[in-house]
């Protein structure tokens, strides 16, 4: 329990707080995500992130902090780089059905192909299931909480305040974590239209509730 409860408040953090942006903060977050992503969370020192970043430990510490600083800005600087890849595909449909079919597909896309959360996933899954399929988890309310603000701007948005985009939004990140984490079954998951047909067919009819 006091794992999840440090990883959850991390991310909580990362969510919240603005990470440096100065270029020798971000060469030792870049290896700080190379580590995490190939020896995980437990395995990774600052000295080994400061090893890799070809500076000392001291400097790591006065740019960043320490591990769970390191983690904790890492998270901030991924999910932010999500929020403007996702918003590329999102932001210029103005019809809420389109921008729910076409987010999930780029949400899917992103998360399931992202070095960081594949590498955890695959290195060290108990430390990243819990913030993927815990009920009040900040992976699901983030993910949950940015569909939703989404589908709710736009003009066909404007014109319909009423529609409650919240479970929507849920049920499709819910269906993407299903499919992150087991990935076998009947659908095609690699076909980007059998994604969008399934987003049509499952999703969109929860935007009339």
């Amino acid at each position: 329990m006091a794992r999840r409860n440090t990883n959850e408040e991390l991310l909580a953090r990362a969510l919240t707080e603005t990470p440096p942006s100065d270029a020798l903060s971000e060469q030792i977050l870049d290896a700080a995500r190379e580590q995490f992503m190939t020896h995980g969370v437990r395995r990774t020192t600052v000295d080994r992130i400061a090893a890799r970043a070809k500076v000392s430990r001291l400097t790591v510490h006065r740019r960043i902090g320490g591990r769970d600083d390191l983690l904790a800005a890492c998270l901030l600087r991924e999910y932010r780089r999500f929020v403007v890849d996702v918003d590329e595909v999102v932001t210029a449909l103005p019809d809420r059905e389109d921008r729910l079919v076409e987010g999930f597909v780029a949400v899917f896309r992103h998360v399931r192909e992202h070095p960081l959360v594949t590498g955890l996933l695959r290195i060290e899954p108990e430390v990243v299931l819990p913030l993927l399929t815990a009920e009040d988890g900040p992976v699901l309310i983030a993910l949950r909480g940015y569909l939703t603000d989404r589908l709710s701007h736009g003009a066909y948005a404007r014109a319909r305040p009423q529609a409650d985009t919240a479970p929507a939004a849920e049920l499709a990140v819910r269906v993407i974590v299903s499919f992150l984490l087991n990935p076998a079954g009947t659908f095609v998951i690699d076909d980007d239209e059998q994604l969008r047909r399934l987003a049509r067919r499952c999703l969109v009819p929860l935007l009339a509730l």
